[in-house]
């Protein structure tokens, strides 16, 4: 009679014999078994950097560069802070006399539709920490409508499994990190709830300390037992328009300007890019306070879309929007093609509204509509955009825009 090997318990007193090479082994046994291994490694994370490759920071570079078009100098930023931050996360416990590495929490501005947050995701794909992106415009100060700080490392834990120690060394993006700016210099008799109160509440998270964190978020589970997260090795990437940051830019720099050599060297200045020359002062002039601003040392700029970048955008990256197009028309059997006019007439829409990579879909979308309603229905195998085509089909997103 089979019976298992561990216990001896015949098949008919289990509810389940799983057969092996030389013995069984009953459902019972097995629900033992994963209690021990669960107790014996109770504490150890599921995040070992032994077991990583750790790419170099050119190597980080060549991967962004296969979906972000452009932003060097932002690519290149970011890719040595995840590098360093995987250095950190392999550096062993230190004795007295040792170095400590710190992290560099980075902040990120540019315009609309340049990329920050395609940066972020593309850098979420290749990692092998936990990491999470999140939106400062839904953050309030606690007791308010809207989720608290720690609401930001909830997110955290739960892409890490709720495992605390992986989640402990994580990466969390902030985006629209300027809607959280100070609504005024001057004081008010109302509070500031969303905007000063929030940066005061992401200090000791950006710092460094030691939080509470509600596991299945805020006010909805008030009986839920805390869990505690130290954000010392938790690096944060923050990111944001802001917009009409340019202004601040140039009153600093044109207050500088004093006698005749001085305003030649302000001629020299790019006036179509005001942004590479932001300043930490810029960002409190534009609402952020000097604390926050200190808790974020790396800062660096995306540069500005221009026609050639959006022309790539549309063609070059794994996911540019021609080709997605091209394979939603593949999977009906249709073969797609634009040309070269159509492409330019689709850039210049996007470079006259100033809409961004983010705007191509939207232009797109309104060109592609029509053909996409017919298409499934009809006869055709091929299908080819051209420039009238296009003209003819953004007549209405003209009178929209």
């Amino acid at each position: 009679m089979d019976r298992c090997s561990f216990c001896g318990r015949p098949k008919k007193e289990v509810n389940l014999l799983i057969a092996g090479v030389d013995g069984h082994i009953c459902d019972s046994c097995i629900e033992q078994a994963h209690t021990i291994i669960a107790e014996e490694f109770k504490g150890s994370s599921s995040f070992d950097l032994s077991t990583v490759a750790i790419q170099k920071p050119q190597e980080i570079k060549k991967m962004l560069d296969q979906y972000v078009i452009g932003q060097v100098e932002a690519k290149k930023i970011l890719s040595v802070a995840v590098y360093n931050h995987y250095k950190r996360l392999g550096q062993p416990d230190l004795d007295a006399d040792e170095v400590e590495i710190e992290k560099s929490n980075i902040i990120m501005v540019g315009p609309t539709g340049t990329g920050k947050t395609l940066l972020a995701r593309t850098i979420a794909k290749m990692l092998n920490v936990p990491f999470t992106i999140v939106d400062a415009t839904v953050l309030t100060e606690a007791g308010y409508v809207g989720e608290d700080i720690e609401s930001l490392l909830t997110r955290l834990l739960q892409a890490a499994d709720y495992d605390v120690e992986a989640a402990e060394r994580g990466i969390v993006f902030i985006d629209e990190i300027d809607k959280i700016a100070r609504k005024g210099d001057n004081p008010s008799i109302t509070r500031d709830v969303s905007g000063e109160g929030v940066q005061q509440g992401l200090l000791k998270l950006l710092e460094g300390s030691v939080v509470n964190v509600p596991p299945q978020g805020g006010r909805k589970h008030p009986d839920q037992k805390m869990i505690a997260v130290n954000t010392k090795n938790i690096l944060f990437v923050c990111g944001g328009a802001f917009d009409g940051i340019e202004r601040k830019i140039s009153q600093r720099l044109n207050a500088q300007v004093v006698g005749y050599n001085a305003s030649k060297s302000s001629d020299k200045l790019d006036r179509q890019n005001m942004l590479k020359y932001v300043a930490p002062q810029d960002l409190k002039s534009f609402g952020l306070i000097p604390e926050i601003i200190g808790r974020l040392p790396v800062l660096t700029h995306l540069d500005p879309l221009d026609r050639e970048a959006l022309r790539n955008i549309l063609t070059e990256p794994k996911n540019a929007l021609i080709k997605q197009y091209t394979k939603l028309f593949q999977m009906d059997g249709v073969e797609l093609a634009f040309t070269a006019g159509a492409l330019d007439e689709i850039v210049d829409v996007a470079m006259k509204y100033k809409l961004g990579a983010r705007g191509l879909r939207g232009i797109c979308e309104t060109i592609m509509v029509d053909v996409m309603f017919d298409m499934p229905s009809g006869n055709e195998k091929k299908v080819k955009i051209d420039k009238a085509y296009c003209q003819k089909h953004l007549d209405n997103f003209h009178t929209r825009v």
